[in-house]
C-alpha cells in the first residue's frame, strides 16, 4: 500500500519514519500480514530465534490458537511478545466490548506447567513503555511475554503527553558471540552457570563451531539433546521455575499509594485504574472510608504485595471480569493467612468500569449504607 493511504498514525508510518537508514534507504523492519493467529505467532516466534524483536497483536480468541506455540516458546525459550487486547468472551462474547477476562488464561496458557510473565499497563503511554520493557524481558528471560491492554484503552480516543523516545540501551540478555564462546570450556544451552534459571543463547550465523544446538519443543537435557530421562525433565522445569522466580524483581513493581490510617486496601490494575482512583476520593469524602491503593503493573508479583495485604485487615480487588481471575491468582501466590483478607469486586457487563459500580459494591461488603 502506498505510504500515502496508510491510516494515520499507524505503526507502519512509525517503522517508516525510525527504522529506515537514511544514508541507504533500507528498512530494518518487516510487517507481515500472516493468514491467522497461529501462523503470526509462529512466525514472530521463528523471528525471535533468529535474533529480532518480533511481536504480533491479538484478542481473547486469538490467544487460544496460540497456547500451543505459545507452550513452545516457553518449553525452547524463545523471546516473543504478544500484546492481548482483552474483550468480553467466551466465543465470540461481545466483540466490540472490554473485560480483563484473559488473565488467567494468559498467565498458564499452553498445556503442561507453565507460567508466563504479563504486563498491565494502564494507559497509552504505559502501553508504549510497556512495549519497549516487554522486548527487554522476553530477550532477558528468553520466553514469551504478554501485554495485557483491553478494548477500552485500545479503541477509544485517549488523552496523553508526548511519549518519551527511548534512549537506553537495548537489553539483549545472554547472548554469546564467537569470542566469548572462546572463552568457555563449554557451551550447554539449557545449562543454569549463574543460578538464576536463565541460560546462555546463541544465535544463527554465530561462526563459532560450538555455537549450533537443536531447539527442542520436546524433552532435552542442558545440551539440548533429546531426552525423556524423567531427571532430565524435573531438571528442566525445575530451572524454568527458578526463572520465574528471578522474573518477580525484574517485572515492572506495583504503584502504591500507602494510607497510614487506613484499614482498607484495594487493588486494581489496567484500566480499572482510573475508576479506582476516583472510588477512593468518593468513599473519603462521602463515606469517611479511609483506604490504601496498589495498582498492579506485572506477573509474576513480587514482595511488595503481599506485604500490602498484611498491612490492612481486608483488601479489595478489583477488576473487569466475571470470575475474579486477579482475585484467585493472588490467593495462589500469598500465605493462607494473608489471602483471607482478600475480598473480591468484579464488573463484567462489557462497559467500561465505573465508579459508582467499585464504590456500591465495597459499601455493600463493608456493611455501610
Amino acid at each position: 500500500m502506498p505510504e500515502s493511504r496508510w491510516p494515520p498514525g499507524t505503526l507502519l508510518q512509525y517503522l517508516k519514519r525510525y527504522r529506515v537508514d537514511k544514508e541507504t534507504g533500507k528498512a530494518s523492519f518487516a510487517v507481515v500480514q500472516s493468514e491467522d493467529e497461529l501462523a503470526a505467532v509462529g512466525m514472530a516466534i521463528g523471528a525471535g530465534w533468529a535474533g529480532a524483536r518480533a511481536m504480533t497483536s491479538t484478542s481473547g480468541p486469538g490467544i487460544s490458537l496460540m497456547a500451543e506455540f505459545a507452550g513452545f516458546a516457553y518449553y525452547s525459550e524463545i523471546p516473543v511478545v504478544i500484546f492481548d487486547i482483552q474483550r468480553v468472551g467466551p466465543s465470540t462474547g461481545l466483540p466490540t466490548r472490554t473485560s480483563q477476562s484473559d488473565i488467567l488464561s494468559a498467565t498458564f496458557l499452553s498445556h503442561g506447567d507453565t507460567k508466563h510473565i504479563l504486563l498491565l499497563p494502564a494507559s497509552v503511554e504505559e502501553c508504549f513503555a510497556f512495549s519497549l520493557e516487554a522486548f527487554d524481558l522476553a530477550e532477558e528471560f528468553q520466553t514469551p511475554v504478554f501485554v495485557m491492554s483491553d478494548l477500552d484503552l485500545g479503541m477509544n480516543n485517549w488523552m496523553s503527553d508526548p511519549f518519551p523516545y527511548p534512549t537506553g540501551p537495548l537489553r539483549r540478555g545472554k547472548v554469546l558471540s564467537a569470542e566469548e564462546l572462546d572463552r568457555m570450556k563449554e557451551f550447554a544451552r539449557y545449562r543454569d552457570g549463574d543460578g538464576d534459571g536463565i541460560p546462555y543463547r546463541t544465535l544463527p550465523g554465530n561462526p563459532h563451531p560450538q555455537a549450533a544446538y537443536f531447539t527442542r519443543g520436546s524433552g532435552h537435557d542442558e545440551h539440548a539433546q533429546y531426552s525423556e530421562r524423567p531427571g532430565d525433565y524435573v531438571h528442566n522445569m525445575d530451572r524454568l521455575a527458578r526463572k520465574y522466580e528471578t522474573a518477580r524483581q525484574r517485572v515492572p513493581t506495583p504503584v502504591i499509594d500507602q494510607n497510614s490510617k487506613g484499614k482498607v486496601g484495594l487493588i486494581a490494575y489496567g484500566t480499572s485504574h482510573w475508576a479506582v482512583v476516583e472510588s477512593r476520593d468518593r468513599l473519603r469524602a462521602a463515606h469517611d472510608l479511609e483506604t490504601s491503593y496498589l495498582r498492579l503493573r506485572a506477573l509474576p508479583f513480587n514482595h511488595e504485595l503481599e506485604d500490602f495485604i498484611r498491612h490492612h485487615d481486608r483488601v479489595y480487588v478489583v477488576e473487569q471480569n466475571r470470575d475474579g481471575q486477579m482475585h484467585d491468582l493472588i490467593r495462589l501466590e500469598v500465605a493462607p493467612e494473608t489471602a483471607l483478607k482478600l475480598r473480591s469486586v468484579r464488573h463484567y457487563n462489557g462497559l467500561p468500569i465505573s465508579p459508582r459500580s467499585v464504590v456500591e459494591e465495597i459499601l455493600a461488603q463493608e456493611g455501610i449504607h
